[in-house]
C-alpha cells in the first residue's frame, strides 16, 4: 500500500474513532471517551493493552480502565489475558451487538423488578399514585417482552448469516 493509501487509511480510522466517541458516546449515554475506546477496538483487528488503549486513546490509565469497564458492562467489550501473558488485553466481542442488547434486556428487567415491587408496596397509596405504578409496571413489561423477542430474532439472524456459505 502507498504512503498516501495509509495515511488516507489512518485519516479515515482517526475520524471514525471521533465519530464513536461523539455519536456511539452520545446515543448509549456513555462518556464521549467511551464511544472512542467502542470505536477504537472494533476497528482494531488484534487485541489491546491496557497501555496501547491509553496511547491510542492519549488518555490516563484511570480514564481507560473506568471507560473499558463501562464496555465490557454493556456487552461490547471483553477483557481476557492471554495464554502466558501477564497483561489483560480488550477486544472488540464476536458478538458485540447481541451483548449489547443482552445488556440492554437485563438492565430493562432490573426495571421491571422495580416496578413490580413498587405496585406490591404502593397497595395503599392513593388512585393516582397506584395508577401511575401500574402503568410503569405495564410499560416494563411491555419492554421486557419485546426487548427478548428482538435479541432471540437478531441472534436467529446473524447465526443464520454465519452459517451460510
Amino acid at each position: 500500500m502507498s504512503q498516501a493509501a495509509e495515511g488516507s487509511n489512518a485519516d479515515a480510522h482517526e475520524a471514525l474513532v471521533e465519530e464513536f466517541g461523539m455519536h456511539v458516546g452520545r446515543a448509549m449515554g456513555w462518556p464521549p471517551m467511551a464511544g472512542r475506546a467502542a470505536g477504537l477496538l472494533m476497528l482494531s483487528e488484534k487485541p489491546m493493552t491496557l497501555a496501547e488503549l491509553q496511547g491510542a486513546l492519549d488518555a490516563s490509565k484511570g480514564s481507560v480502565s473506568e471507560m473499558t469497564r463501562l464496555l465490557v458492562t454493556n456487552g461490547t467489550v471483553e477483557r481476557y489475558k492471554e495464554a502466558g501473558q501477564r497483561h489483560f488485553v480488550f477486544r472488540w466481542r464476536e458478538d458485540a451487538w447481541a451483548g449489547c442488547l443482552q445488556h440492554i434486556v437485563s438492565s430493562t428487567a432490573q426495571l421491571r423488578e422495580l416496578a413490580e415491587q413498587a405496585q406490591v408496596r404502593g397497595a395503599g397509596m392513593t388512585a393516582v399514585q397506584q395508577h401511575r405504578l401500574g402503568e410503569m409496571q405495564e410499560y416494563y413489561r411491555f419492554m421486557v417482552s419485546h426487548l427478548e423477542s428482538m435479541l432471540s430474532e437478531y441472534t436467529a439472524a446473524r447465526e443464520s448469516r454465519r452459517t451460510q456459505p
